[in-house]
């Protein structure tokens, strides 16, 4: 049951943001109706509908939002790269740059099929009205799949200029090379450069569906270490947020929130709020905002705003996990699919010298950006442009066709490279709430959510509950798995062990919280569980856990990770002091494989555990960029101390207890120890994503040497939020 073999129903459902229903329902009268509409009649799908059939399309070709959503790509040469008639070269795509840096490495990829300079190559990303249909920027699916997409384009624009230079130069075709950005003759006493032989016409070619792209072998700029493109631009601040965006006549804008999630606008007391100068109010339903000309009015304006709200009462923290294992009906039951059944897991057990049975839980964490949501909003008649930071430029398109009523025609979706999302920016709603403010006001809007907003308002990663029983004999050999996931996901639910008789099945259940895609999605979760409970294995039968996981694993890919992270690390080869502890953990997502080794140092009777050192090895195949590559994996690892060790959303009655940085605890600099990191590059294999797997392996490596170390098994995420002793277990 590998990647290649898996079963068509293992889809990540657990992005359930894109499975949701819309945010908002606006008031839509018929002179409005009839002012956007008055060409003709417009059939409006609503969303969901979408999503629903998308979800049929990936069941039928085994893809998780992917294949499904991208049946829409263009086979022009012209879609994806256009030569202007300065031999400037722009190259198309509706990824998005989100701080992974692939602007950088999808110029590399054009410069390598083109043998053109990178200064020559400006790449357009995630304007909706520029370039190709994306489904979206997650997934780690930029490097595998946009990447020879892109390739493929330029190694079809090169064979047809090739072509047109032997016929400007009058030479045979075979004679033409590319030298120094120019189509020069065999012994280089006729050239023509880019311009000359494009003169900016439309590359109108079909791509061939056997076009030959560049080897791996032959990378010339793929596979070193490019310097990040603009990266001038950001380290001088000449780069412009969506924060900082300006269009003429602006407005910005702040929604008056509810007092708790579910509660519906009672009376609202907003004379003070109009009579200030400037301030245009907007209401509609529940929905209550203010705009005006400067931040630091209409933040004045919505604070004097008298709202009243009612909501009902709603679950805590304390009721989380008995909530995620109550049974669901209906269309959630069939969200999570049945079991995946291998062998027998009765027979299992009863040839097993010693039986496992635990439960491991992981709480909601936010995804804290860097930037939170920000929008500008702008109309003009009946066309709608906005500038927001999101994964998905389309998919955001397509929620405010169905806000609005619009044609996706009608709209365009602009998206500047953005600080970061981590999968938490997949939905629209401050660019729909934008929108609306800026219809109503007839002026452009500025929409930025503050840090509380952004911690209460977006959604979450899953919580969720796993439970594990399992069979192992004397001499290591495990012979019974059943696993169940409740409501975090299923994502790397099947592990790479070889284990005869196995059970797997993923529970959806009704979330008290708004959930969704978060870096690996269930991934850390199942990683987590499955690890921690490795080493529950190898302690059970006194095995290293190292020998124990080399044992039950023939996968050669997962081997190599657990062997090479071991040798940088010196596992096994040196004795520990007391209070301290090493721990490994290995993993898999998204085509790439890693492992990972922690060494803690612990003091029990407060709690504070201090992580002395984690090397951690990674491999995705032929590697593009080895600095970039190095930096999306520290960055994993870091970001992973957060849900390993403190990071946790606090609730109760539909309220966020710790909705700003001060209360709730991130990865601060004195937390994070020295990293190694060692890349194995297997220019063998087809390159993977490395933006998601390697946070997989932090966690349970963490949680296996803080038990190493103190003979606690700590079961939960997070495992040691401060002032929390450890205790035996």
């Amino acid at each position: 049951m590998d990647d290649q073999t898996r079963e068509p129903d293992l889809i990540e459902i657990e992005r359930y943001e894109l499975f949701s229903g819309p945010a908002y329902n606006f008031a839509f009268d018929r002179r409005q109706f009839m002012k956007v509409f008055s060409g003709g009649i417009a059939l409006i799908i609503p969303l969901s509908r979408v999503i629903a059939r998308g979800a049929e399309l990936e069941q039928q070709q085994g893809e998780s939002g992917r294949g499904a959503f991208n049946r829409r790509l263009p086979n022009e040469i012209g879609a994806w790269i256009h030569i202007d008639q300065e031999g400037g070269i722009t190259v198309y795509t509706g990824k998005v740059e989100f701080g992974q840096d692939i602007r950088t490495s999808l110029t590399q990829a054009v410069a390598d099929e083109l043998h053109a300079p990178v200064a020559q190559i400006r790449i357009v990303m995630g304007d909706t009205d520029l370039t190709p249909y994306d489904a979206g920027t997650f997934g780690s699916r930029t490097t595998p799949a946009m990447a020879p997409q892109l390739r493929k384009a330029a190694a079809a624009a090169r064979e047809l200029l090739i072509d047109l230079a032997a016929k400007q130069l009058n030479v045979e075709r075979d004679t033409v090379q590319i030298l120094n950005a120019c189509f020069v003759n065999h012994d280089a006493t006729k050239s023509l450069s880019f311009a000359e032989v494009t003169k900016g016409e439309r590359l109108v070619k079909v791509i061939p569906e056997d076009v030959a792209t560049t080897p791996v072998s032959e990378w010339r700029i793929a596979g070193t270490s490019l310097r990040k493109v603009d990266g001038r631009n950001f380290v001088t601040g000449k780069h412009l947020y969506n924060s900082d965006l300006k269009r003429p006549g602006m407005l910005h804008a702040r929604v008056v929130r509810p007092s708790s999630f579910n509660a519906t606008l009672v009376s609202a007391d907003t004379k003070a709020a109009e009579a200030m100068a400037g301030v245009k109010l907007v209401r509609d339903g529940d929905f209550l905002a203010v705009a005006a000309p400067s931040q630091a009015v209409v933040f004045r304006a919505a604070g004097t705003i008298k709202a009243e709200w009612k909501s009902t009462p709603q679950s805590s923290n304390s009721e989380l996990f008995d909530l995620l294992k109550k049974p669901v009906t209906g269309e959630g039951q069939r969200r999570g699919g049945g079991p995946r059944v291998q062998g027998s897991i009765k027979d299992g057990l009863a040839a097993a010298d010693k039986q496992i049975e635990q439960s491991y839980t992981v709480a909601y964490i936010a995804h804290a950006p860097l930037e939170p949501r920000a929008a500008v909003a702008e109309w003009q008649d009946t066309k709608l442009t906005v500038w927001t930071g999101t994964q998905r430029p389309f998919g955001v398109r397509s929620e405010l066709a169905e806000a609005f009523r619009l044609p996706e025609e009608s709209i365009r979706v602009i998206v500047p490279d953005t600080g970061s999302g981590y999968g938490g920016k997949h939905s629209g709603e401050c660019a729909i709430e934008a929108a609306r403010i800026a219809r109503a006001t007839g002026q452009p809007v500025r929409l930025v959510w503050s840090r509380e907003e952004e911690f209460t308002w977006a959604y979450f990663r899953p919580a969720g509950v796993i439970e594990i029983k399992s069979g192992v004999r004397n001499d290591g050999k495990i012979t019974a798995w059943e696993f169940h996931n409740y409501n975090s996901g299923g994502s790397a639910i099947q592990g790479r062990y070889d284990i005869a008789n196995q059970h797997l099945q993923f529970h959806p259940a009704e979330s008290p919280l708004r959930q969704g895609s978060y870096r690996a999605l269930a991934a850390t979760a199942n990683h987590f569980a499955r690890e921690s409970h490795m080493d529950e294995l190898a302690h059970a039968v006194k095995i290293d856990p190292l020998q124990f996981r080399l044992l039950n694993s023939s996968d050669e890919r997962l081997r190599a990770v657990l062997q090479t992270a071991a040798k940088a690390f010196g596992w096994g080869g040196r004795n520990m002091p007391s209070g301290r502890g090493a721990g490994i953990a290995c993993g898999f997502e998204k085509g790439g494989f890693v492992a990972t080794c922690a060494e803690v140092a612990v003091e029990r009777k407060t709690g504070k555990v201090d992580i002395i050192r984690l090397v951690e090895a990674f491999e995705c195949g032929a590697v593009v960029n080895p600095d970039h590559l190095k930096n999306q994996v520290e960055g994993s690892i870091v970001m992973g101390l957060g849900g390993a060790l403190f990071e946790r959303i606090e609730f109760e009655n539909g309220k966020i207890l710790n909705s700003r940085f001060s209360r709730y605890r991130v990865p601060r600099f004195s937390d994070v120890p020295p990293i190694e990191v060692v890349i194995l590059d297997r220019k063998d294999l087809p390159s993977a994503g490395a933006g998601e797997t390697p946070i997989v392996g932090v966690a349970p490596a963490i949680g296996n040497a803080i038990f190493a170390a103190t003979g606690v098994r700590l079961r939960s995420l997070p495992m040691v939020p401060e002032g929390v002793a450890l205790s035996s277990s």
